[in-house]
């Protein structure tokens, strides 16, 4: 380039001066200006209808739907000055008791014939079949059905009275709640020693880690033999481990109420932990 056109010559002409304007560099560097001034000018256009319509949809308004409400007084109530005593329930009245004929009772004595007065003749024996032994005479009431009732207890046959059954102080089913329950013989340190001899914990629950606490419910007897034995609770697969732990551990030290040894239930939570290695 001359040096007499520099002065009036463009930049980009002087940075492309002995280079290849038809590559496109100098074309995108020439119209950079245009595009800019486009591009500015459709967002600007953009931004302006969007703030344009959020105007005129902010103006509409919203109706509320109107309800027909009316509005309910409650009356008010003056409580009583007095509470309301209810009247008692009728007593019923004692049942009469039933007037049975009675017979009085002559004490036998030894006296000669002629001495005995009318009054203090003994009844034949017919007669006190049907009637009830007492100290005066009362012929109009009924006659007696053989029937007998008393405080003694209740009527077996005919004027027989059962006599009330002993009822067994020992019941012979298990005892739940007793004073001193059943033990391991040994207490805590011997059974422990028997759970580490005995317990072997199941590969499943091993592969699985699984571990936790087996509730074992079970009857002592009054010898100290093991019988119905359940696992009540803890993971399923520890639990038959448990029941053949109970089951192989012998004779307990049975359970004692009111100084004798009774049948009872028991119950023995077995742990299964995995140790860490």
């Amino acid at each position: 380039m001359e040096s007499s056109t520099i002065l009036t010559a463009d930049v980009l002409d002087i940075l492309f001066e002995g280079r290849n304007k038809e590559y496109g560099a100098y074309d995108l560097r020439r119209t950079y200006s245009k595009r800019l001034t486009l591009s500015i000018t459709v967002m600007l256009s953009a931004i302006c209808m969007l703030f344009i319509g959020f105007a005129f949809a902010g103006k509409k308004t919203k109706l509320d739907p109107v309800f027909d409400t009316k509005d309910i007084v409650l009356a008010s109530v003056k409580p009583p000055d007095q509470p309301i005593e209810l009247p008692p329930p009728p007593v019923k009245p004692p049942a009469a008791p039933a007037q049975i004929k009675t017979q009085i009772f002559v004490t036998p004595r030894i006296v000669p014939t002629e001495e005995v007065k009318p009054e203090e003749m003994p009844p034949v024996n017919d007669g006190l079949d049907k009637v009830k032994i007492g100290n005066v005479n009362i012929p109009d009431g009924k006659e007696d059905d053989g029937t007998m009732t008393g405080p003694m207890g209740d009527v077996v046959g005919k004027g027989l009275i059962e006599n009330p059954s002993k009822q067994n102080e020992e019941d012979d089913g298990p005892i739940i709640k007793v004073e001193i329950e059943s033990e391991y013989p040994g207490g805590v340190s011997a059974w422990q020693r028997f759970l580490n001899r005995s317990l072997r914990y199941p590969q499943e629950a091993i592969d699985q880690e699984i571990q936790g606490f087996i509730v074992v419910q079970f009857i002592v007897d009054k010898e100290g033999n093991v019988s119905n034995v359940e696992a009540v609770s803890g993971p399923q697969e520890l639990r038959a481990e448990a029941v053949r732990v109970i089951k192989k551990s012998g004779k307990w030290t049975p359970a004692v109420q009111n100084g004798h040894h009774v049948k009872s239930y028991k119950r023995q939570p077995i742990g299964f932990r995995i140790s860490a290695e």
